[in-house]
């Protein structure tokens, strides 16, 4: 399940912020540091043809087998929820998908690239089929309200035997769905918003297309993997396909207990990555409930901004206090940066250093230090350093375009544009803009989304 806590949308919006915003993190003036946003031009846009990522070379994961084996059995055989899974399950033969609802031609499109790659990289033999056909794997578009009414936290799910949104409906919370009681998998349903931007049905359709077929748990120690609610990939990466891989690898079948599975790793993943060697796997600590609760509730719904921040600084102490110098830690920062950024913004970019600093010091880690350059090079640019925020940029365009994330990737533009804009190089600002609007349509979808990012970003700049 993609949780509603944070996405693209949390990782970037508030910029203006740090614009308006004293260093001393007052709305109020102090003389001299004060920083003043320029008036905001009102965009009227004609907006380029949409641009998408196509035949992006995916990096293979760089870590030891024996790790990679510990993260494939915590995947494997435990819910989100904790709960423990009694066997390995997954499809057994040829996996059909059908497609139901309505839904944009881009869609199609994406889904079309992803189950190439879950054939290639995955080796999963994997083929859509008409819609009035019966299928394995059904991918339905149900209204976002609809959606959210019925499981509010969620973007997007897949449920396991059921065909259809109405048989979900039946059979929610009964045994039917109940992931524990699964011994194979013979029928999954995936359910992906409706009237959203291309992105976010994209980044639905690649983590529950990957908990239809494998694992359903998330783990926040991952870096670099969609199964983890941090949110910050948004597609399969190479690990990703490794997981899966191994998942469906004739070593393994439907049923195995953990201790079977546990036993034939070390020489399927050596076959599979030879790069990472052979060895046991590794047992992880598991990441304590009370940092998993302070990080939930900071990012969830229906708590007001002070119990939110008092639970981002907790899900802090957490983290030092278990001596976590990762991307746990990391992620905590960022959550206490993001959530104190109108009451104290100095304050905030210090948080968000600090989890640049261990994220840019982290394997696997560059596409969450990209995220943290958003809020520096905003930073920068509020304070009319043009070329620090150029140069912030131009250090994170390479991993955000690798991981397909256009939504970041047109914001990290259209920050350049506007610093370009500063440092009188107009010419260049106009063609960065231009870029950025292309890859909006895909991220963020409506003019009206991209007009009111691009407006955000130019209160930005004091210019």
């Amino acid at each position: 399940m993609r949780k509603k806590i944070l996405g693209v949308a949390m990782a970037l919006t508030g910029l203006v912020l740090s614009g308006c915003m004293s260093p001393g993190g007052t709305g109020a003036g102090n003389g001299a540091d004060d920083v003043t946003a320029r008036q905001v031009p009102n965009f009227s846009l004609a907006l380029p043809p949409m641009k998408a990522f196509s035949n992006t070379s995916i990096p293979r994961p760089e870590r030891r087998n024996s790790d990679i084996a510990g993260d494939f059995l915590d995947l494997s055989f435990q819910l989100e929820s904790g709960r423990a899974l009694p066997v390995l399950s997954r499809f057994e033969g040829p996996v059909t998908v059908r497609v139901l609802g309505r839904y944009p031609g881009q869609m199609q499109q994406d889904l079309t690239q992803l189950l190439q790659r879950l054939r290639i990289e995955a080796a999963i033999d994997i083929r859509q089929v008409d819609s009035a056909r019966p299928a394995a794997l059904t991918v339905e578009v149900v209204p976002k309200a609809e959606l959210q009414r019925l499981v509010p936290n969620a973007a997007c799910f897949v449920a396991p035997n059921v065909a259809s949104w109405q048989e979900y409906k039946s059979f929610r919370g009964t045994i039917v769905t109940d992931w524990t009681q699964l011994r194979t998998r013979t029928k999954m349903s995936i359910f992906l918003p409706g009237n959203v931007a291309p992105q976010e049905m994209r980044d639905c359709l690649h983590e529950e297309m990957a908990q239809a077929l494998g694992p359903v748990n998330d783990l926040y120690r991952l870096t670099n993997s969609v199964f983890n609610d941090d949110n910050f990939h948004t597609v399969l990466t190479g690990f990703d396909m490794l997981i899966l891989r191994a998942f469906y690898a004739p070593e393994l079948r439907s049923g195995m207990t953990r201790a079977q599975v546990a036993a034939q790793l070390p020489a399927l993943l050596a076959r599979l990555n030879p790069a990472g060697g052979i060895g046991l796997p590794r047992h992880h600590p598991p990441t304590p409930r009370e940092w998993k609760n302070a990080i939930e509730t900071a990012l969830g719904q229906g708590r007001n901004q002070v119990q939110r921040r008092a639970a981002a600084i907790k899900a802090v102490e957490i983290a030092r206090a278990q001596g976590w110098q990762g991307p746990r830690l990391a992620f905590s920062l960022f959550v206490q940066g993001r959530l104190t950024l109108a009451s104290n913004s100095s304050g905030a970019f210090d948080a968000f250093r600090q989890a640049d600093r261990i994220y840019s010091a982290s394997p696997g880690a560059r596409l969450q230090a990209a995220h943290m350059g958003v809020q520096l090079a905003a930073y920068a640019l509020s304070f009319g350093h043009a070329e620090e925020a150029i140069d912030i940029v131009n250090r994170h365009i390479a991993p955000v375009k690798s991981a397909e994330n256009a939504a970041l990737l047109s914001t990290l533009l259209m920050l350049k544009a506007e610093a370009l804009d500063l440092a009188g190089r107009d010419t260049e600002a106009q063609l960065v803009r231009l870029d950025s609007l292309g890859w909006a349509r895909y991220g963020f979808g409506s003019t009206d989304q991209v007009s009111a990012r691009l407006r955000e970003i130019a209160a930005i700049s004091p210019g």
